[in-house]
């Protein structure tokens, strides 16, 4: 994955370069009297600092924030009020062991569409920020109108305006990038209208978690190549009516602990959708997949993480590979995450269990 980092002039642009305790914004902990019965919960707003496009979210829930739409990089918030001036405090991290410092304050006040005031970083002076308030429905698709993306233009419209710009296709159609977060997802040249939708989706949902990850690292990490958020995805089987893949990322968000996970995926080649186990083996039960994996994994485990999967009871994410069913546990804790290994399980071990009349039989035992 090509990962994308701010320079040093963005930083400083966006006030980094100095920074204050928090409550040097002045005023006292709370809302304005106006901002709850204006927002009616969070609301969006859209504008400029000094020229500077943003987009800000007020939330009366705790969540406020903004980013430079340029870059897509949250700033968390925190309000206060001075009066019936709102006053957001932006801060960000510098190390990943420090406490959040104050790199610039915000102060609005209402306006008929939106709010107006200004933006200020420590010691520099202040620019003029103007917003006006956004109907998320009403912001247009850059991209197919896919399930995904119009949940996220409804349920995280920040995120919407993220990701919702053109993306950049492969010159051999085989993989799309998302620009802002750098995440790349493959493709499958030919595919259905249906099929390349859900792909968008879970494109969408790896862009929009690597936006978040790169929101949570310090200054100090966010130019260092080991951090953020790295996945790998291949299609593992493509037979039929079936297509299957696989993804695995890596992350490190600046918290203790770099961690990862493993997702995979069977879906109809013609519409897009999951298909279930139980589509093909309708009496794989949690139970039993647990009992297929443990004997798959036990001869090339150690004895120590086969003990530890005997006693857990893990969720298993599946794929199809030309040698059976893939089996992965997930929702293992952190400490023993690397026994996460996968087990093959032979198509020939579950044939006598599969549903013959299931339109996905001949995908994978043929006919």
């Amino acid at each position: 994955m090509r990962k994308r980092h701010l320079t040093a002039a963005a930083l400083l642009t966006m006030g980094w370069a100095g920074a204050q305790a928090p409550g040097s914004c002045g005023g006292t902990t709370g809302w304005p009297e106006w901002l709850p019965k204006a927002t009616q919960g969070a609301a969006l707003f859209r504008g400029d600092i000094g020229g500077l496009p943003i987009a800000l979210r007020l939330a009366p829930q705790d969540d406020t924030r903004y980013f430079y739409e340029r870059r897509a990089i949250d700033l968390d918030l925190t309000p206060r009020r001075s009066g019936q001036t709102l006053i957001l405090e932006e801060t960000v991290r510098k190390t990943r062991a420090s406490e959040p410092v104050v790199t610039g304050c915000f102060r609005l006040s209402p306006t008929a569409t939106g709010v107006k005031g200004t933006w200020q970083a420590p010691g520099k002076a202040p620019l003029p920020v103007t917003l006006n308030r956004v109907d998320p429905e009403g912001l247009p698709l850059a991209l197919s109108a896919s399930p995904g993306l119009l949940s996220l233009r409804t349920g995280d419209p920040m995120a919407f305006l993220k990701v919702n710009r053109l993306w950049v296709k492969a010159a051999d159609g085989r993989s799309v990038r998302e620009p802002a977060s750098g995440v790349a997802y493959p493709r499958l040249p030919g595919a259905s209208t249906a099929l390349n939708a859900a792909l968008q989706d879970r494109q969408l949902e790896h862009a929009v978690m690597a936006l978040d990850c790169r929101a949570m690292l310090p200054q100090d990490l966010q130019n260092d190549p080991q951090a953020g958020y790295e996945l790998r995805t291949q299609f593992t089987f493509q037979k039929g009516q079936l297509l299957s893949l696989r993804d695995e990322v890596y992350y490190d968000c600046g918290g203790a602990h770099p961690d990862g996970f493993t997702e995979g995926a069977i879906l109809d080649r013609t519409t897009g959708k999951a298909v279930a186990l139980q589509a093909l083996w309708p009496r794989l039960t949690p139970a039993w997949q647990k009992e297929l994996y443990l004997k798959a994994v036990q001869s090339g485990m150690d004895r120590e993480c086969l003990n530890v999967l005997r006693e857990e009871a893990p969720d298993f994410t599946a794929h199809l590979s030309p040698a059976g069913l893939n089996l992965t546990p997930s929702g293992l804790p952190h400490v023993v995450a690397a026994c996460a290994e996968t087990g093959v399980i032979p198509f020939a071990t579950l044939r006598a269990e599969a549903n013959s009349a299931s339109k996905y039989f001949s995908s994978v035992y043929g006919r």
